[in-house]
């Protein structure tokens, strides 16, 4: 179980084990964690930490979660196909591990710290002997890096955000090697691994901003003594999507296909058809029909989770103006982002196999 606390809060169950990857960029073997952990010799010559003097106080209070590390790690990497070609992928690495020993709290021992300047600079030599293909892909090799070289790390625990930047384009022909920040959506990961256990997965999508204009209703909910908004057969319906998922294995997963899958199905139930639309009768609608699309098409997604707080724009009442304005109003709102109605859910594949 995990003892990084709040570090973890994001961390998935256990899962199958995990496959050596090959980096397109280097050719190297990243390291396979289920062959370290079943190798014995992988350890030797490798001192154990002594065992900590005993503190009396221990018997009064013990640690409960704890950890340290090296956060907002800003990486840009460039990968040069030629003089003229090339792709860029920028992040922000969070690393924090949890040691076996408690010493360096208990003791002021420090002789087991590996420092956050190492661990900055993990990122950066791993990330030039490796390449860079996806968030997750980085976060698992940051992971075994860390189990395979630190006997003492007992778990570790690896928060990816990338920027968003996409090609530029001139006259619809893809730039070589000249690129625009484009914010639709913010994808970040969390990638946690114990000793002796295979990574944790989740992938995820923030900050994306969404609005139409027609094809939402505020109809049927409970009329009581404390609301005061009336029904609406249509309204502006507008979102900021936040959403994250468990990935069962990280066996043949394209993670970078699966991120833009999760993006396309959201705006898919959210927007439908460009000529026509879809109803949205509720925000709980259009957040379930996005999860079990995404589960629908992705099949090592195990589970996944959405947020859709309301940004809302209320109707102004111009006929308190009726000498200024003719007519309803239907083209004037006011903008209200606080206070927000919050709507969330979780999907989960149904275990199957225990109603056999």
């Amino acid at each position: 179980m995990s003892k990084l606390g709040a570090l973890a809060d994001d961390s998935l169950s256990i899962m199958d084990g995990i496959k050596i990857y090959s980096n397109p960029v280097s050719k190297k073997k990243v390291i396979d964690s289920n062959k370290i952990k079943n190798n014995s010799n992988a350890w030797a010559g490798v001192q154990l930490n002594p065992v900590s003097k005993h503190d009396d106080n221990l018997d009064k209070y013990e640690i409960g979660a704890y950890g340290y590390g090296k956060n907002n790690v800003k990486l840009l990497y460039v990968k040069r196909e030629n003089a003229y070609r090339h792709e860029i992928r920028e992040y922000e690495v969070d690393t924090h591990l949890r040691l076996g020993s408690q010493k360096d709290y208990l003791e002021g021992d420090n002789r087991d710290i590996i420092a956050t300047d190492s661990q900055k600079n993990t990122v950066y030599i791993l990330a030039k002997k490796y390449g860079i293909k996806s968030p997750e892909e980085f976060g698992i090799l940051l992971c075994a890096h860390y189990l395979y070289t630190y006997k003492h790390v007992e778990e570790v625990h690896v928060n990816i955000e990338e920027y968003p930047w996409m090609r530029h384009a001139v006259n619809g022909v893809p730039h070589n090697h000249a690129f625009i920040f484009n914010p639709l959506a913010t994808r970040y990961c969390h990638v946690t691994q114990l000793r002796n256990e295979s990574p944790r997965i989740r992938g995820g999508l923030k900050d994306m901003r969404v609005l139409k204009t027609t094809q939402s209703s505020f109809i049927d909910f409970i009329q009581d003594d404390y609301r005061t908004l009336p029904d609406a057969n249509d309204r502006i319906f507008s979102t900021v999507v936040t959403a994250s998922w468990d990935f069962s294995t990280a066996i043949d997963v394209n993670f970078d296909s699966v991120w833009t899958t999760v993006k396309d199905s959201i705006l898919e139930k959210f927007a439908g058809p460009p000529l026509t639309g879809i109803s949205s009768p509720s925000v709980q609608n259009t957040l379930y029909l996005a999860e079990r699309s995404i589960l629908d098409k992705v099949d090592q997604i195990k589970s996944i989770e959405m947020r859709m707080p309301n940004k809302h724009y209320f109707d102004l009442d111009m006929s308190k103006f009726p000498k200024l304005v003719d007519g309803e109003n239907k083209e004037v709102y006011l903008p209200v982002d606080k206070p927000s109605g919050i709507i969330y859910a979780q999907l989960n594949r149904k275990d199957l196999t225990s109603r056999l």
